[in-house]
């Protein structure tokens, strides 16, 4: 690096600046001397200094050295000039604090050694960086050349340690998910085999509870996410539809209805004592939301899990309203009977709910959007958060 003969006054700050610039940059142009180098050839820099800057073989030609593969490919190697982020880091906190021992101090190391450091940097770059004050020191016009330069360095190493410390995360973290019954029986374990095969280091703990319970957990900021049958009226959570599903009425072979020709009407099924899931649950809620209640005064039996629901309708207790992915096999193998059903329309949808002002992780992301991707067909549903933000075309690659 050329050295000034003179300390520079303003008219050659630019020439200094330009000076470093070549040199962090590499690449030598003609441009990037003043105006009357340009048109005359001379930038009124010592011969020395110009020729270093301008040469047919600059030091940085000399620095730019390469390596060949065994497959041809050429790679770049940095140069020796190169500085340590540390050095750069304490450079900044000197520019920020004033003084080396203030920088010590917060990088918990001692003065000497700050100073041993910011002194090799000096004799790397080849340039005076740090002047002595009354107050501490301050950087020379080379050293905040260099700061504004090293800034940009260390926030991209910044990022680059709070990425790999995020994927780190995302591959050996915990993502805890609590869900409804109809969801963890016949969605939830499809998503977690792709989740798996994507995130084979994630540890993940599904908590089956009703939609009450999941919306509350949700809220109370125990779980990640939650997924629930529609809707969830709660404030304080986003939520993005990720499929959905249709209630159908259900009976033994023996019961009355398993003959029928012509549909039940609504007033029909409000009349029967009916096998219901308990309050709380998604497929209760959407139930009574369709019916407009249920007649308290039939005795109906209340039953905690779907397959206690299923069990008892194959008894012959009576009828049942559930979702057809959960009597898709009673079904098709003539165990139950489908009921067809007028005037009431049992769809709903499924959701994936978290707190509105938390930030969904890596993990739960790609979650929802596998979801989303596998939601049932039937329902031709696309997934939009509440806010009309789409989460379906999140990249979860």
């Amino acid at each position: 690096m050329a050295r000034l003969h003179q300390p520079p006054g303003p008219g050659k700050c630019q020439q200094v600046q330009e000076i470093i610039r070549a040199w962090f940059r590499h690449s030598p142009s003609v441009q990037d001397c003043t105006p009357m180098c340009a048109t005359t050839g001379s930038c009124g820099l010592p011969q020395s200094a110009h020729a270093r800057l301008h040469g047919p073989e600059t030091r940085g030609d000399k620095l730019r050295a390469s390596r060949t593969t065994r497959d041809g490919r050429s790679t770049m190697i940095l140069p020796p000039s190169v500085p340590e982020l540390v050095d750069l880091d304490l450079l900044l906190c000197v520019e920020r604090l004033g003084s080396l021992s203030k920088a010590a101090r917060a990088h918990a190391m001692s003065q000497p050694t700050v100073s041993t450091r910011i002194q090799a940097l000096e004799r790397r770059l080849g340039l005076r960086l740090l002047e002595r004050t009354y107050t501490g020191c301050s950087l020379t016009p080379s050293g905040r050349m260099v700061a504004q330069w090293a800034r940009g360095v260390v926030e991209a190493a910044d990022k680059l340690a709070a990425g790999t410390a995020a994927l780190r995360d995302v591959q050996r973290g915990r993502l805890r998910l609590v869900s409804s019954l109809t969801v963890a029986d016949n969605l939830m374990p499809c998503w977690l085999i792709e989740l798996r095969e994507r995130l084979p280091h994630m540890a993940v703990e599904l908590q089956v509870r009703n939609s009450r319970d999941v919306v509350e957990q949700v809220a109370a900021g125990q779980i990640d996410i939650g997924f629930v049958e529609d809707p969830c009226d709660h404030s304080g959570l986003a939520q993005v539809v990720v499929g959905g599903d249709e209630l159908v009425v259900v009976v033994a072979p023996g019961h009355p209805w398993a003959g029928r020709t012509t549909p039940v009407t609504r007033a029909e099924l409000t009349e029967v004592p009916l096998v219901l899931r308990e309050r709380g649950s998604g497929t209760r809620e959407t139930l009574e939301r369709a019916l407009g209640g249920l007649d308290d005064g039939h005795p109906h039996l209340e039953l905690g899990s779907t397959n206690a629901v299923k069990g008892t309708v194959l008894a012959g207790a009576g009828a049942a309203v559930l979702s057809r992915m959960s009597v898709r096999s009673e079904l098709e193998n003539r165990e139950l009977v489908q009921v067809p059903l007028a005037g009431v329309r049992l769809v709903r949808q499924f959701r994936a709910s978290w707190r509105r002002n938390v930030e969904l992780s890596p993990a739960a992301q790609i979650l929802v959007t596998i979801a989303s991707r596998k939601a049932p067909e039937t329902t031709h549903l696309q997934a939009r958060h509440t806010t009309g933000r789409s989460l379906a075309g999140v990249d979860a690659a």
